[in-house]
This record gives structure tokens, sequence and C-alpha cells, in this order.
């Protein structure tokens, strides 16, 4: 699929103090997460019709 969205590292620069501090739990990838949670509400999609490329629609 070629359409999906992907932030920049600079757009990530941007928005990664606002998000919050792991503690002890590994953090998944906020690049992939973001940008899932962009598409969906960018394309009005339901969480689960969610490309796979972004992860499980869990996470999202």
């Amino acid at each position: 699929m070629s359409d999906l969205i992907w932030l920049t590292p600079a757009q990530m620069d941007l928005i990664s103090p606002c998000f919050p501090l792991s503690h002890g739990v590994p953090r998944v990838d906020d690049r992939r997460i973001i940008s899932g949670i962009i598409f969906v509400i960018r394309n009005g999609l339901r969480w689960r019709d969610a490309p796979k490329e972004y992860g499980p629609h869990k996470t999202i």
C-alpha cells in the first residue's frame, strides 16, 4: 500500500516531548503508532481497518 502516512524524524522531534516516559516497560515504535492514528482519522476508518504496517489495531 503506497498511500501510507509516515511522520518524518523532524515531525517526531517536535511531538516527542509530549510522550509519557517509559517506566520499566519497553515502548512500542511511537512513529508507527502516531502515523497509524493519523492514517485512520484522516481516512475515516475503523481501527480494525488500519493497514497491518501500523501494527495491531488494539495498539493503535
